[in-house]
């Protein structure tokens, strides 16, 4: 009977001691095997029916894990992609509400719109600062920096309060923490941080309705029958959230695909208690140490003051962590081990 600990193994094998899947997740060998497949599909000219049968397959893995029907998820190729898509359908002078110092392809796309009214409040401010004028509030779960976790749950009954819309990015938490994505109205990740996917893919998910989202990036695949609207104006947009599909990088869905298939295997709640046991472990040893860590319960992403400045020095040791202003970020995931937190501890130590 396979355990985790035999699944995981059976599917990483790193050099290092890589903590950095706030930046990049590693490749599970199974995402590498079908990746191969995938380059020699096209390489010998074979049918990529295959391939785009691995974009629906992924878009349904990635719709049992928010929680949703699969016809209300999107697939494309970025988050900043589909933040310019919620941005857009928005009406000229709307408040748009914001935290301060989130990850950027977030919340950029409503500033380069120029005629919205960007709010920006510390995070832990966001439900409480919701007003009637607010159209939407725009968020991610977990932070990119410093891994702090919005109140969603908070965020979601102001919003609801007021009548905003609420738009939640969930690529630094997806894949560790469960998410419920009937609860906002749009929410969006990436595939290749937490979901092990390469880079190059991200889902949105969007309303019943399609919260009045205008399908400005419509190319062929959102039509309803894609080969039919090859040419000319789409006839028939797909009825479906896939009306917001953008063309997919086949190679990059094909790995997706097999990167959720291990996620599901492995199942959330098992991957979060894992992540969080090293996390805690981390900042137990931290304090022992004499550092003081950010404030981030319930987190797998770890920052640490005044230490960024130790990275390069870590990375040559064998140990990838990030800076991020200067802080030491490290990021806890499923094929991380105890041994991998005594390592960090140890060398920052020294």
């Amino acid at each position: 009977m396979e355990t985790f600990e035999s699944l995981v193994r059976a599917e990483f094998a790193p050099k290092n001691t890589y903590l950095n899947t706030a930046s990049s997740g590693l490749l599970p060998a199974r995402t590498v095997t079908a990746l191969t497949e995938a380059t020699r599909i096209r390489a010998e000219g074979r049918p990529l029916d295959p391939l785009f049968q691995d974009v629906e397959a992924a878009r349904a893995a990635f719709a049992r894990l928010a929680g949703v029907p699969v016809r209300r998820v999107a697939a494309g190729a970025s988050v900043s992609t589909f933040s310019g898509l919620v941005a857009a359908s928005l009406p000229a002078g709307a408040e748009v509400l914001t935290a301060e110092d989130d990850f950027t392809s977030v919340v950029n796309p409503f500033h380069a719109r120029g005629d919205l009214k960007v709010r920006i409040v510390p995070l832990e401010r966001l439900a409480e600062s919701v007003r009637p004028e607010t159209a939407l509030v725009a968020v991610s779960a977990a932070q990119s920096a410093d891994g702090r976790l919005a109140d969603l749950p908070a965020l979601r009954e102001a919003a609801r309060a007021h009548g905003a819309r609420t738009y939640v990015d969930f690529s630094q938490a997806s894949g560790w923490l469960a998410m419920d994505a009937t609860e906002y109205d749009y929410t969006v990740s990436t595939g290749f941080k937490w979901l092990l996917g390469p880079h190059g893919a991200a889902f949105l998910v969007v309303p019943e309705d399609f919260g009045a989202l205008i399908p400005l990036l419509a190319g062929w695949v959102a039509g309803e029958i894609p080969w039919d609207s090859c040419y000319g104006p789409i006839a028939e947009l797909a009825h479906s959230a896939r009306r917001f599909d953008i063309s997919p990088a086949l190679f990059v869905y094909a790995g997706l695909r097999a990167s959720l298939s291990l996620i599901e295997e492995l199942g959330v709640p098992a991957i979060r208690a894992h992540d969080l046991s090293l996390a805690d472990r981390f900042r137990t040893g931290l304090a022992a140490l004499g550092h003081d860590v950010l404030p981030a319960p319930g987190s797998a992403i770890v920052s640490v003051p005044g230490l960024g400045v130790k990275q390069r020095e870590l990375s040559a040791a064998g140990i990838e962590v990030s800076d991020r202003a200067g802080n030491l970020r490290a990021s806890f995931h499923l094929y991380n081990t105890p041994a991998d937190v005594d390592r960090l501890l140890d060398v920052l130590s020294g």
